[in-house]
């Protein structure tokens, strides 16, 4: 069986119902099932739907951004940061590349500082709302730039 090539649109709420995002107003996402693009839960529901169908979903933390890890927050001194200026709540990147981690400043303590690794969204339930726009056959061009074998 190929891999689909998938078009939905999204509304991500967390548990106490405020949007944390969304693609409403904007161009549906794209998304080729298995290239590791989106979470795991939200593909598995969406290669389950039809074009057109709109769902209510769930997604618990597991198949989600994970279950916070108390060994991703660890503290640090202030003088390794990027920054001068540094502010809870503040982000970074801790590389060049895209794919390094993002930190969270949970806590700035005197020369230290307390980084977060964690997911923002680590550890909560994800309620979509989702609607699948589009389902197809992902072709061979789609494959190669998502790195699976066409």
């Amino acid at each position: 069986m190929s891999a689909l090539h998938l078009t939905f649109h999204y509304t991500l709420r967390n548990r106490e119902g405020r949007v944390l995002d969304t693609s409403r107003g904007g161009e549906p996402l794209n998304c080729v099932q298995g290239a590791g693009q989106i979470i795991e839960g939200l593909e598995a529901e969406l290669v389950t739907m039809q074009a057109g169908e709109k769902r209510s979903v769930i997604v618990p933390p597991e198949r989600g951004y994970g279950l916070r890890e108390e060994a991703m927050i660890q503290k640090v001194p202030r003088a390794r940061l990027p920054v001068d200026d540094v502010r809870v709540g503040d982000q970074f990147q801790t590389g060049p590349d895209r794919q390094d981690p993002v930190v969270t400043i949970v806590a700035v303590e005197g020369d230290q500082v307390l980084l977060d690794a964690n997911h923002p969204l680590a550890g909560q339930d994800l309620h979509f709302e989702v609607e699948l726009v589009a389902r197809r056959a992902a072709t061979p061009a789609e494959l190669q730039a998502v790195g699976l074998p066409a």
